[in-house]
């Protein structure tokens, strides 16, 4: 008797007219249902595989000035109540032209959004156990905490970053961001929790358009937590070789596309060569990753996206896509979704079971129950070069 626990058994994925070269499988009791809904959260993603050339490391080396500054000697009080903005651009502003490391005691340390902190090149923004920057509550639809523009060899570690998603004024806009990096390189950030943002947690992309746009290059998150934002996790628009390891982006809702990292350059310009491993995408309201088009070189190793109520994983027209070594599981709509216009794509050595979970839910069953239709991984017409083997998918009855 053939078994019903499935390793790519033409059940647990489907190629409708795509030509594909691999068996046909796929969805879940109401294939058509889930379709329909999970046109309507399609937020669009992209994925790419990394190039042979191991350009990522978790510790990257990078260049920090000698001197070191506490903000409390600027006057920086950190009570939860007092604005500390300036007090800590001022301690920013005295250093070298050389850098050094901004020390942060711990405490809550206000910060006017509409300013924020503005880092330089050469430093090191070193946030105690216990130390918090924390939005004071606006009503602009843009804003952030702390700002990485044009600069290169810069750290920010340790500590929270805290929006003001719950002191916000009006229910205007999205762009409130925690971090934001744009057109900067060698950037590291490490150990840290980015919450409550009015829009998205992280923002790593570029300054600039056309001709005079600069990307952000060489960009590594490490055991870096987001959550409850707004609107994403992080989102990575025009910038290259970013690596996001050991770190986590869930419970993100509010406002669409609610997802736990959104790769968006539209026509900004290009992103390229993006690693995320040993990182979870779970818990949010819309995609756990969403890439769209113009994005190129798209690695997911050991990630895990689960309970997401959209698709674990959306790819809206990337190229060079590889997911291998992940659990993609218990996700509403497909654990994968590969859409129009995605190309090169492995799919291969995962764990992808026991998604289309919005059927069950609203029937009142068990999203373990055994379907009639695949509910895994979905490869739509319009795509090129798909290749999926040796994943372990939903049994089917």
């Amino acid at each position: 008797m053939k078994s019903k626990s499935a390793r790519n058994c033409a059940q647990g994925f489907s190629f409708p007219n795509s030509g594909v070269s691999i068996r046909r499988n796929f969805n879940i009791v109401s294939r058509r249902s889930l379709l329909a809904t999970a046109a309507s959260l399609a937020l669009s993603v992209v994925a790419l595989p990394a190039f042979a050339t191991n350009w990522w490391t978790p510790t990257p080396y990078v260049s920090i000035g000698s001197t070191v500054h506490n903000v409390r000697n600027f006057g920086a009080v950190g009570n939860g109540a007092m604005d500390d903005t300036r007090a800590i651009q001022a301690a920013i502003n005295s250093l070298p032209s050389s850098g050094g490391t901004i020390y942060v005691p711990a405490g809550t340390y206000m910060i006017n959004a509409l300013a924020g902190i503005s880092l330089r090149s050469h430093t090191r923004l070193s946030l105690a156990s216990g130390a918090y920057l924390k939005a004071i509550g606006n009503s602009s639809d843009r804003s952030w905490v702390v700002k990485a523009w044009n600069v290169n060899n810069v750290e920010i570690v340790g500590g929270g970053v805290i929006g003001e998603r719950n002191s916000h004024r009006g229910s205007y806009g999205e762009w409130g961001y925690g971090i934001n990096i744009s057109g900067s390189s060698k950037v590291y950030v490490h150990d840290i929790t980015v919450s409550d943002c009015w829009g998205d947690g992280l923002l790593i992309g570029a300054t600039g358009w056309g001709a005079r746009m600069v990307p952000s290059y060489s960009v590594t998150l490490n055991h870096v937590t987001s959550t409850n934002n707004r609107r994403q996790g992080m989102s990575i628009t025009p910038s290259s070789q970013v690596y996001v390891v050991n770190s986590s982006f869930t419970n993100t809702h509010g406002t669409a596309p609610q997802g736990g990292i959104d790769i968006e350059p539209q026509t900004q310009g290009r992103v390229s060569e993006v690693r995320l491993e040993n990182t979870t995408l779970s818990s949010n309201t819309g995609n756990g990753l969403e890439v769209h088009n113009n994005v190129n070189g798209l690695t997911l190793y050991k990630v895990t996206a689960q309970h997401n109520k959209g698709f674990g994983v959306y790819t809206g027209g990337p190229t060079n896509v590889s997911i291998t070594g992940s659990n993609l599981s218990q996700n509403y709509l497909f654990g994968v979704e590969v859409s129009y216009g995605t190309s090169h794509v492995t799919i291969a050595n995962n764990t992808i079971n026991y998604n289309g979970d919005s059927w069950f839910y609203a029937h009142g069953q068990s999203i373990f129950t055994l379907g009639w239709s695949p509910r895994d991984i979905h490869v739509a017409g319009g795509t090129s070069y798909v290749n999926v083997y040796n994943n372990v998918v939903s049994p089917l009855r």
